[in-house]
């Protein structure tokens, strides 16, 4: 992920201007992350060190989902469907 697709991905997903923290904006970072990751281990089997971060990636991504459901269960249905993220 570039800078110019991080502060575009930033931009769409904030709830005010200059907010990087939310969980929204987090969880959308993540995700795009997260998907890059798993295509490099596509044709990288073999790369354990990438693997382990991706796991905890999608550990962190679980963890703020689950405290967005929590919080605001509208923008978590929302986020869900937007980011396309498989939910249990």
């Amino acid at each position: 992920m570039n800078k110019a697709e991080k502060t575009k991905t930033i931009a769409k997903y904030q709830r005010q201007e200059g907010d990087t923290g939310s969980p929204e904006v987090q969880i959308a970072v993540l995700t795009f992350r997260i998907t890059e990751l798993t295509e490099h281990l596509r044709s990288n089997k073999k790369d354990n060190s990438t693997r382990r971060g991706l796991l905890a990636m999608v550990a962190r991504r679980r963890k703020l989902l689950t405290y967005l459901n929590k919080e605001n269960h509208e923008t978590y249905l929302s986020i869900v469907k937007d980011l396309k993220i498989r939910i249990h």
